[in-house]
């Protein structure tokens, strides 16, 4: 089959904002040192909380698997450390409310190794094998949506993949977590795609990059395994361009419909440290129990990528790093579709791909919100084409029916760009985050 190679690497709208990378992406993944207590939520995941394998007062192994899956749309948790076991009960999350979690208090003086399990042999496995151990081994989206990688795996029968794209684009500001990866864990890279392409059939794998790490490109074209059908591209920097609709436009100038997944156009997308883990860990049949995340941001002294434990919690690791004493905001993942901390005594999950502080320098009380004036700036921005003023308008006054049938609301994937380009400083993207989920209760209730 011939694939058409598309000239503009890109897609129509969206925004620049400065990308405030070079603080970080320079240095290397170093590991992170265990906190005196780490908290795992059983729930870092879309979908149902992992059941508790372990009981209080046990003694567990770093990697040992401590809750299985309940059903198919869950994931595996895996003992960031080796330790005892010292209390299961409700644990905090990043939006307010309690999910059920373990307390592990590591030992001191372990080696802290990790024992292998049975391995998935590539050679011999099937692609319900691969699936099957990629639940097992608790791997989720490390972009920051945290959704099951096995269930995306998971094609429907009428439909067929003939295009594999490994996300390496890392479009937001600050994080350098997927550059890092991308320069220190290739073989694990090459790996997972193996995996990847056993699972979905696609006939190709293109590794999409923005042109801000051309150095990253190189090395990767440097070292593409001899005979297999895996390409880099590099695309144009800009946001969000790092968005999987907005990748598959920019790589091969395909369009998912509204309200469609990307499988609808025969393309599956896959973040590059995703792969990573896959290629890292089914080899030796390890379940993942920590990851690389980007600790930056004016508020920041020790600036890095650190390899952390799931579960550390996030006032340990910003202590760690040299948390400056004026520090007024941390986001957790990045200033664009990050969300702004209301409490620092939560753990780093699965789905936290960096965090990023900023002192009072840097953020001035709120600014004013004044009335829309319908400038079209955001419309320009959206990347989906959307009306955000129209929808901030329906959001506003309630018309969530509106919203959804008319103007496409759940198309909206929260990047931000529309309120970034604001000039009467509404908070757009807070407000279809709140009327997403007024739909979502409604419809439950129905």
């Amino acid at each position: 089959m011939i694939f058409p190679r598309r000239q503009r690497r890109s897609f129509d709208h969206g925004i620049h904002p400065p990308e405030a990378k070079d603080d970080t992406r320079g240095l290397p993944i170093r590991q992170f040192p265990f906190a005196p207590v780490m908290i795992i939520p059983l729930l870092q995941h879309m979908g149902r909380p992992a059941l508790p394998l372990v009981r209080e007062g046990q003694e567990v192994a770093r990697g040992q698997c401590i809750a299985e899956p309940d059903g198919f749309m869950s994931v595996a948790m895996h003992a960031p450390a080796s330790g005892v076991i010292q209390r299961i009960g409700l644990v905090p999350t990043i939006n307010g409310k309690m999910v059920p979690g373990i307390y592990l208090k590591p030992f001191p003086g372990s080696s802290q190794e990790v024992g292998e399990g049975a391995p998935c042999d590539l050679a011999l496995a099937t692609p319900e094998n691969i699936i099957s151990a990629i639940q097992q081994a608790g791997i989720v989206g490390l972009g920051g949506a945290a959704f099951p990688t096995h269930v995306k795996l998971k094609i429907p029968d009428d439909r067929q993949i003939d295009t594999l794209i490994i996300n390496g684009v890392e479009c937001e500001p600050y994080l350098t977590t997927d550059h890092r990866v991308m320069l220190e864990q290739q073989p694990d890279i090459f790996m997972g795609i193996r995996y990847l392409i056993r699972v979905t059939g696609a006939q190709r794998a293109i590794i999409g990059i923005e042109a801000n790490k051309l150095d990253v490109a190189q090395s990767l074209r440097d070292h593409l395994p001899a005979g297999e059908p895996v390409t880099v591209e590099v695309a144009e920097v800009k946001y969000p361009q790092g968005a999987e609709k907005m990748l598959i436009t920019a790589l091969l100038d395909r369009e998912v419909p509204s309200g469609g997944l990307p499988s609808d156009v025969g393309v599956v997308v896959v973040n590059v440290a995703t792969t990573a883990e896959i290629g890292r860990l089914l080899p030796a049949g390890r379940g993942i129990q920590e990851r690389v995340i980007t600790i930056g941001g004016p508020g920041i002294r020790k600036k890095g990528n650190y390899r952390i434990p799931i579960g550390t919690p996030l006032r340990f690791a910003l202590e760690y790093a040299g948390m400056a004493d004026n520090v007024s905001r941390v986001f957790l993942g990045g200033p664009m579709m990050g969300q702004a901390l209301p409490s620092l005594d939560i753990p780093i999950t699965k789905g936290t791909s960096g965090f990023i502080a900023f002192t009072e320098n840097e953020t001035a009380a709120d600014p004013l919100e004044y009335p829309c004036i319908h400038c079209g700036y955001c419309v320009d921005a959206c990347p989906l084409f959307l009306n955000p003023s129209q929808l901030g308008l329906l959001a506003k006054s309630g018309r969530y029916d509106a919203m959804v049938q008319d103007y496409h609301l759940m198309d909206c994937f929260e990047c931000g760009s529309c309120a970034y380009v604001c000039p009467a400083h509404i908070p757009l993207v807070q407000r279809f985050r709140g009327a997403k989920t007024m739909v979502r209760k409604q419809q439950a209730a129905s």
